[in-house]
């Protein structure tokens, strides 16, 4: 069966037809404040801001906590990152002390909008989507690169003069203070935290997954030592073609994130699985980014109920849907944990309500998901016990 990552290069290829905004040689506008670190031939990357080319509060273009519980459509979405428009210089990853890099800190550390002005070296053009980060527009590299000063975040800048605080003490810290996560995720990713020598700018990509790594990590061991749930719950989203369920299990933490791509380009029903028990995962998840994302926000939600549990995600995106980067599904999933629990007494109950709601059957999932198909064979449940009829086209 193709791999996760393969079906996504087909998927995020067949979304490149769409088109970005035109931009000249000369660009005036303003950073939401946005930064991009690109990831190829590290530690000699492509860093660079990201500026829309319209004045004044531009934010809502780099807020992904806004968007889902805004209600904002997924055209509405595209259409705000393909607005902005993404400037290029290479630097090493450890060279921090030079203005270019103190340009991006203080865009990055800022509380409003930026206003820049770049030169280009060549015209920008092009765009990117992924399932890892968020889309964006035109590109290319840049000559001259100028930015008015701002009003920093005051719990960013205390972080970025503490030279002394290790770096995943900082994003915990700044997390249990309610930053958002995107402003925590930017301000690492330019090398503001962490002890002064071992800073570094942290490409987008690989900084995303880090800080749900490193927020995820310490409240799972805040909710090892919760009470565990009394009763089997459902938690229920759908939103940009997706369909989110979270069933919370009567056990310690244990947990399995499990996503079906149906119909997206074409009569493809793809599921893809990973899981992991007591023990923390050893090595990268092959479903990427999002199994980190997907876990932080659950453990997030038991954290704040003083709760232990045992979580199995289903997720299904459903025609139309477009790779947009891993907040959609971190930010799904903080809005099904949101939602008003469904209580049952038995794992059959539970499962049978969700195939209700769902499109693809739920012996799909039970076929791919090893932690979801021993659970219901430690319940004496069997796949015949969740037959259904085929998906319908």
């Amino acid at each position: 069966m193709i791999g996760k990552g393969a079906y996504l290069r087909q998927l995020t290829a067949a979304t490149m037809q769409m088109k970005s905004v035109a931009v000249g040689k000369e660009l005036e506008g303003s950073s939401p404040p946005s930064v991009f670190i690109g990831s190829w031939n590290y530690p000699d990357v492509y860093a660079g801001p990201m500026i829309a080319p319209m004045h004044g509060d531009t934010a809502i273009m780099d807020m992904p906590e806004s968007w889902i519980s805004g209600h904002k459509t997924q055209e509405e979405i595209i259409g705000y990152r393909l607005n902005l428009v993404r400037g290029k210089h290479r630097v090493n990853a450890a060279d921090l002390d030079n203005r270019f890099v103190e340009k991006l800190q203080e865009i990055s550390l800022s509380d409003t909008s930026i206003e820049s002005e770049v030169s280009f070296l060549s015209q920008p053009e092009g765009m990117s989507f992924s399932e890892e980060h968020t889309p964006f527009g035109p590109s290319a590299p840049i000559e001259r690169f100028e930015i008015e000063s701002g009003r920093w975040d005051r719990s960013l800048e205390k972080v970025y003069y503490d030279t002394d605080l290790k770096s995943v003490d900082a994003v915990v810290d700044l997390h249990k203070q309610g930053v958002a996560f995107s402003s925590i995720q930017k301000a690492f990713s330019v090398g503001t935290m962490g002890r002064e020598r071992g800073r570094r700018l942290v490409p987008t990509r690989w900084s995303i997954t880090a800080c749900d790594t490193m927020i995820g990590d310490r409240l799972l061991e805040e909710v090892k030592k919760c009470p565990v749930l009394d009763t089997w719950r459902v938690h229920e989203f759908s939103s940009l073609h997706n369909n989110y369920a979270v069933l919370l299990m009567p056990t310690g933490w244990q947990y399995e994130w499990s996503e079906a791509f149906l119909h997206v380009l074409g009569n493809e029903e793809l599921v893809f699985s990973d899981h992991e028990g007591k023990k923390k995962k050893t090595g990268y998840s092959p479903l990427g980014g999002c199994y980190y994302s997907c876990k932080m926000a659950v453990l997030e939600a038991l954290a704040q109920e003083q709760k232990q549990a045992g979580a199995i995600i289903l997720r299904e995106a459903l025609h139309g849907y477009v790779p947009m980067g891993v907040f959609n599904v971190r930010e799904n999933v903080r809005s099904a944990m949101r939602q008003p629990a469904q209580e049952f007494e038995d794992i059959r109950s539970a499962i049978s309500h969700i195939s209700e709601k769902f499109t693809l059957p739920l012996q799909r999932f039970i076929e791919e998901g090893n932690l979801l198909k021993n659970t219901l064979r430690e319940r004496q449940c069997t796949l015949r016990d969740f037959a259904c009829p085929a998906t319908p086209s």
